[in-house]
């Protein structure tokens, strides 16, 4: 995960933000959006098209703790070369530990997604995951993809799009008003339906696209990520403390008999550059 300097931060997961309080939240949260089952289906639905072989060259941008960096490590075996890129220190230090517990040959790197630390015309594969929308220099990102991209080189490109969001059950009004918070908080909002437009402009031609929903569990309420969008739509006054803290009590009441719905659609586009 990785941010320019100067950019606006909106999350933990930016560079500025990075601090030692915050790298077991993260990486909580990262493991548990390893085991959600639309991340898994996503993943291997984009692995399949993307078909890293042995001996290729692949690269994670931001790759965080590492787990879809092990898993291209293992497709293209030890004659070939698995590297994630990520900003954050930290989250590179548990993916190299679990690397090595692992016995796998992926390394990682120090680098920002605007600027990667490799060669022109350099990867086979790309692999760039949820990334996105924490960027506000997202086409400089992809643009820095294509770069490094062979000739004949896939991508893909999975993020979340924020528009797309649920949430039940609630007043209309104060849903709204939190999805709207959200919205406003985001660095790139809408970054799921933008990346074959993106993609495209970079110069890379797209093959297939995807989608899966990202379901949290209806049994508990993902309080960080529901707080950080009543406070972002509390403080813009998009809605009133009074309002906020009754839609808890509803999400809370819901959670408890099973009846919480919260969902946000990740896309994903896979394409090649050139030959």
């Amino acid at each position: 995960m990785g941010e320019t300097p100067g950019t606006r931060p909106t999350s933990e997961f930016h560079a500025r933000n990075f601090s030692v309080e915050a790298v077991g939240r993260l990486v909580a949260a990262l493991d548990a959006q390893d085991g959600a089952d639309g991340v898994r289906r996503l993943r291997a639905w984009a692995q399949s098209v993307l078909d890293p072989r042995p001996g290729e060259h692949v690269l994670d941008v931001g790759s965080g703790t590492g787990s879809q960096t092990l898993a291209l490590a293992a497709a293209v075996g030890p004659s070939g070369d698995a590297v994630g890129v990520d900003a954050n220190p930290a989250l590179r230090e548990v993916a190299e530990q679990r690397a090595a517990a692992a016995g796998s040959t992926a390394r990682f790197l120090d680098g920002d997604a605007h600027a990667l630390p490799l060669p022109d015309a350099s990867v086979d594969v790309v692999w760039c995951e949820r990334l996105l929308q924490h960027l506000s220099e997202p086409d400089k990102a992809v643009g820095e993809i294509a770069r490094v991209l062979r000739p004949g080189g896939r991508v893909v490109l999975i993020d979340s799009d924020w528009a797309t969001a649920l949430l039940h059950p609630g007043a209309p009004d104060a849903v709204a008003a939190l999805m709207a918070g959200a919205l406003a908080a985001a660095a790139n909002p809408y970054s799921g339906r933008r990346l074959p437009d993106q993609l495209s402009a970079a110069g890379l031609v797209i093959d297939d696209q995807g989608s899966q929903a990202l379901l949290q569990d209806s049994t508990a309420v993902p309080w960080p990520l529901i707080r950080m969008m009543g406070e972002s739509a509390v403080r813009r006054g998009l809605m009133t403390d009074e309002q906020r803290d009754l839609l808890y009590a509803e999400l809370t009441g819901a959670a408890e008999r099973g009846a919480l719905h919260m969902s946000v659609t990740m896309f994903a586009a896979v394409a090649h550059r050139p030959a």
